[in-house]
């Protein structure tokens, strides 16, 4: 049985006229009221009939960007390099109808978001989607992420991740960069244990994202090999690798307030691994703060290598991810100018940069 307009404005509790304006994008509505037509529109798989259908499975010169936080350079970066190769004609000429509109879509993290704005593609008929870092581990949204990637690649739109890893068992991505978080992690951590560090803190992302388990996988990895969480249990039972670990969002914020805790709990602690580079600022800062030295007394490393990076005082240890690379290369594949890699996915080597901020333990 065909979905109707009228069976979307049941669905949403609205008028029709309302769901034609959300549609249509040609007239204000209520930022509630939009999200609860594209909800039911979602739900009904709704498309449009008439003169219109027979453009849905055209592609628009829009290309959609998405992002967890533009604030962040690690998504900045990637954003702006990709933006920098998408309206570019495939031939390097200035050919007019090559080039394409790139937006930027920045959900702040929300999971709905992210959906709401592939649907909002979807209904502008985007001719690619690119959908940078990490992805949220919930069973539901992959679910939803899968079935909605689905409907834009029926639609003919390219779908590059970067940044972010394949959803399972979904053939709709075009194409998927991935960064090598776990070996990155791993060889960071071996790097503090190589200088004799053994009681090393580590102030992790959100626990709900890919790049977060990742990253600490790769440092209890590197832990283990070298026995320093074995048999090591605090007096109410915490494994030693749930004590050196405080999780929070990845801002400075959150590496000064969980360092303060990791210090609390193990004044011990010789080293300390942020999840990322603004993490590790605030971090270094905390460590300060309690009237420490860096690295004398504390050594400091981070994730990323964001452009400050070098810059802090001292310069800050961290892994290195060729972020404008991979996005330039995510646009290039959205616009068609670069084969997608064997099998479809990439995995992008992460490199150690060793710098001031980390040296031996004393004594």
């Amino acid at each position: 049985m065909t979905v109707t307009l009228a069976d979307v404005a049941a669905r949403a509790r609205v008028s029709p006229a309302t769901v034609s304006r959300v549609l249509n994008g040609n007239y204000p509505v209520a930022a509630t009221t939009r999200d609860r037509v594209l909800r039911a529109v979602d739900d009904l798989d709704y498309v449009l009939n008439g003169p219109a259908s027979s453009l849905a499975a055209a592609t628009s010169d829009l290309v959609g960007i998405l992002v967890n936080d533009i604030a962040d350079p690690f998504f900045g970066i990637m954003a702006g390099a990709a933006q920098s190769e998408i309206g570019v004609p495939g031939d390097g000429s200035a050919r007019a109808g090559g080039e394409k509109l790139a937006v930027v879509c920045n959900t702040g993290g929300s999971p709905e978001r992210e959906l709401t704005y592939l649907t909002l593609l979807q209904r502008q008929r985007a001719a690619a989607v690119v959908l940078t870092g990490g992805a949220l581990e919930d069973p539901r949204h992959q679910a939803a992420m899968a079935a909605k990637l689905g409907r834009l690649a029926d639609a003919g739109t390219r779908i590059v991740f970067c940044g972010r890893p394949p959803l399972p068992e979904n053939d709709a991505v075009t194409a998927a960069l991935t960064f090598d978080n776990r070996g990155g992690g791993r060889r960071l951590t071996e790097h503090l244990i190589s200088l004799g560090h053994r009681r090393i803190g580590y102030v992790a992302g959100p626990q709900e994202r890919t790049t977060t388990r990742h990253r600490l996988e790769g440092h209890r990895a590197a832990m283990r090999a070298a026995g320093l969480l074995d048999g090591d249990g605090s007096a109410d039972g915490t494994p030693a690798e749930d004590r050196l670990t405080v999780y929070g969002p990845y801002d400075r914020r959150s590496g000064y307030e969980a360092t303060l805790e990791l210090l609390r709990r193990e004044p011990g602690v010789t080293a300390v691994v942020g999840a990322n580079d603004s993490v590790a600022l605030g971090a270094s800062a905390a460590v300060r703060e309690q009237g420490l030295r860096i690295p004398e007394d504390v050594s400091v490393a981070g994730f990323d290598d964001l452009p400050f990076s070098v810059d802090t005082v001292p310069a800050l240890t961290t892994v290195r991810l060729p972020l404008h690379e991979a996005g330039a290369r995510a646009g290039r594949l959205a616009m068609g100018t670069e084969n997608p890699p064997p099998g479809g996915i990439a995995t992008i080597a992460a490199e150690l940069m060793v710098r001031g901020s980390t040296a031996p333990p004393r004594g």
